[in-house]
């Protein structure tokens, strides 16, 4: 059954769907198809559920391409001149602060944006988060048994030379999960950068392997190719529940960072009318309440949204005060000496 509020939203996200034929605001796009895509940084069952419930709800066709935080930048900087994306949805929002910085976005303080906290959103509307993720470590119980080692629960537990070529975790060139580790990092060592990557070396000789996505480690675990697997909490939770019970989501007692994923519209888009509806829509309890349905369990933003069981509590995680701002100034260079210094990108 339909609540009022629920009709009312219906109706109003019909409005803009309408407007989307007609010209678009002075200094974007001469004209709107009636048609948004979007770069997708979250799963591809996320991204695929969001933009079906946008059409669904508007009327507007929606269309996805899903990609890792760095190539997500790495797109939108390459279409600078001819966007091939209207809208930036999902991923952690430094990587949306770090485009904002090269002018790759376009300012946007949609009317939902006033139920969305201000730690949550940047404050000149270049994004708004959508959701929070919380970094952690997610352990094959089955294969540290076998090496007579715990679940870890620190950043130094991970340096054990019996994890030896038993860590998953992504490349943070392209994965906004893996920046977000090294982040924490800098902001565990009072904002040393040095001394994040001197972390991030000694922690090297225990990685298999770089992935390109943030999600990836969490597979490998399942799968036993490594004990333990650095990774955002609701993906080892969402991965248990695909059928792998020994599977265990565990936290790093000095901190750990966290990700505000984002929703932004992109610079120079072909469809702005349409894009604004996107962030209207994306803003709402109701897509928020999306992604338990494709097993993605991150906190809403909006504190109208229904939390599913499977969410972290916030309250129960120790978070380091992770500047999304400060985090995006320093990515391009931060990500370009870790690649020289500590590995290379999968290509």
């Amino acid at each position: 059954m339909h609540t009022p509020g629920r009709l009312l939203l219906a109706g109003a996200l019909a409005l803009a769907a309408a407007a989307c034929t007609r010209q678009a605001p002075a200094g974007t796009a001469a004209a709107d198809t009636g048609e948004v895509t979007v770069a997708c940084g979250a799963t591809e069952e996320w991204c695929a559920a969001h933009t079906a419930a946008f059409t669904a709800a508007t009327g507007v066709k929606a269309e996805f391409v899903r990609l890792s935080s760095g190539d997500a930048l790495t797109r939108i900087q390459a279409g600078r001149a001819d966007p091939e994306f209207d809208v930036w949805h999902g991923g952690p929002a430094d990587g949306y602060a770090a485009a904002a910085g090269q002018g790759l976005l376009e300012p946007y303080v949609s009317p939902g944006a006033a139920a969305i906290p201000a730690r949550y959103k940047d404050p000149s509307g270049a994004w708004t988060g959508v959701y929070v993720g919380v970094l952690g470590f997610c352990a094959n119980t089955e294969v540290l048994a076998e090496k007579g080692v715990a679940s870890p629960t620190s950043w130094q537990a991970l340096l054990d030379p019996a994890l030896s070529r038993n860590i998953g975790i992504a490349h943070p060139l392209t994965s906004g999960t893996a920046f977000t580790a090294l982040w924490t990092q800098v902001v565990l060592n009072g904002g040393d950068t040095r001394a994040a990557l001197r972390y991030m070396r000694k922690l090297h000789p225990n990685v298999l392997q770089y992935s390109k996505s943030g999600a990836a480690p969490a597979q490998q675990v399942a799968r036993g190719e490594v004990g333990v697997g650095v990774v955002f909490s609701h993906d080892c939770v969402a991965t248990r529940e695909q059928g792998f019970p020994h599977l265990e989501s565990t936290f790093p007692a000095e901190g750990t960072g966290y990700e505000v994923g984002g929703v932004a519209l992109v610079k120079g888009a072909h469809n702005p009318v349409s894009a604004r509806a996107y962030v209207d829509w994306a803003l709402t309890p109701a897509a928020q309440e999306i992604g338990p349905s494709v097993r993605s369990y991150q906190v809403p933003t909006n504190p109208r949204a229904k939390i599913s069981g499977h969410t972290v509590d916030l309250k129960t995680v120790r978070l380091v005060d992770y500047d999304i701002a400060g985090a995006g100034t320093a990515k391009p260079a931060l990500t370009r000496e870790f690649d020289a210094t500590v590995a290379q990108a999968p290509r």
